[in-house]
């Protein structure tokens, strides 16, 4: 049975068409770590807004790459994120990252199937159970935040929960937009 992918909703936009807030908030992403805008990220749908996707991509700018958890432990929380949301493009982006960050191939397999990993460390175990109950309670309890204290600290702690904020939105720009992976990948993330 061929499934039809949904259409995108947003048209790409082009240089020429752009306002002058626009380029202005291109160039700002351009000129950091990111080095461009990639025309099929969350940060290019955005840009219907300049002024939001310029604060919001400051404070991805910082959550990314200047985080206080260590890169493994930002993209698992990501790949969390991405699982919860069913966001295709988030995942799909961020699940090489993390590989390259050091986290196990198996653990972002067992999350990609929606199952506990298995084979976790310590580390990861609390990442992931911080993000899940943040997900599913909207809050967490008092056994897990002291986890993630004693490990991470109060600052580790408030970086883990502006990841999963920053991601859930980005997640929903995404997945409201119907924005399709490049090339015609297939979906990374079955239905659960």
């Amino acid at each position: 049975m061929n499934v039809q992918t949904p259409a995108p909703r947003f048209k790409p936009l082009v240089e020429s068409a752009m306002s002058e807030a626009q380029l202005k908030a291109v160039r700002e992403v351009a000129s950091g770590p990111r080095g461009r805008l990639d025309p099929d990220g969350p940060s290019a749908l955005l840009l219907r807004s300049p002024d939001l996707m310029s604060r919001t991509q400051r404070v991805g700018e910082y959550l990314r790459f200047n985080s206080s958890l260590p890169r493994r432990l930002n993209e698992f929380a990501i790949l969390i994120t991405a699982r919860q949301w069913h966001a295709q493009l988030e995942w799909f982006v961020h699940q090489p990252l993390a590989v390259k960050a050091g986290l196990a191939p198996a653990v972002t397999a067992d999350l990609a199937q929606g199952k506990h990993p298995a084979g976790m460390t310590e580390d990861e175990e609390i990442v992931y159970q911080f993000c899940k109950e943040v997900h599913e309670t909207k809050t967490v309890s008092d056994s897990v935040f002291k986890a993630a204290v004693d490990k991470f600290g109060e600052r580790g702690v408030i970086d883990l929960i502006g990841l999963t904020g920053y991601y859930t939105m980005l997640a929903m720009v995404l997945n409201v937009a119907r924005q399709p992976l490049p090339n015609g990948a297939p979906s990374p993330l079955p239905a659960l």
